[in-house]
């Protein structure tokens, strides 16, 4: 059986919610939280693809990989609690919306396994020392995180026109 099936009566919880009804009843609300979302996204993905540029030895590249990547842990990771919970809003408002809807299964997978990859082998590559990871591991962790964030916001555009 089809794993959205199981997921239907969350489906319709969230878009018969206060939140979701509230956002749904007003005009101004939704594209408020979704500039908000936005903006979010850009944050995130500007400084995670500082880190990628750095470790694709693009630029930065006198500075260590460790060093960089913890001082932007704190941008990634206020900007994902500010994605994460601007989208559940935005979900909210759209629940019934979002279960039909191809984009945004694939940006969830997409998010999901962003989220599992930044937290795990790419934490543990960016937070080690440069030579430990050597060059090869830390452009091909780039280049990995960036395919992930990339699916997450062009699945996020394709729910509004597909």
């Amino acid at each position: 059986m089809h794993i959205m099936h199981h997921l239907l009566p969350m489906f319709k919880w969230f878009d018969t919610s206060a939140v979701g009804l509230w956002i749904r009843d007003s005009r101004w609300i939704f594209p408020a939280i979704e500039a908000v979302h936005i903006v979010a996204l850009c944050l995130l993905f500007g400084a995670i693809l500082l880190l990628n540029l750095r470790l694709l030895g693009l630029t930065l590249t006198t500075k260590p990989v460790a060093k960089l990547a913890k001082e932007l842990s704190p941008w990634v990771l206020v900007s994902l609690i500010i994605i994460l919970a601007s989208g559940v809003m935005l979900f909210s408002s759209e629940a019934m919306k979002s279960y039909a809807s191809a984009p945004f299964q694939v940006k969830m997978l997409f998010l999901f396994a962003a989220m599992i990859f930044h937290y795990t082998i790419y934490r543990w590559l960016t937070h080690s020392d440069d030579v430990v990871i050597g060059p090869v591991w830390g452009k091909l962790a780039a280049i990995v995180s960036i395919a992930l964030w990339l699916g997450v916001g062009i699945g996020g555009r394709g729910i509004g026109f597909l």
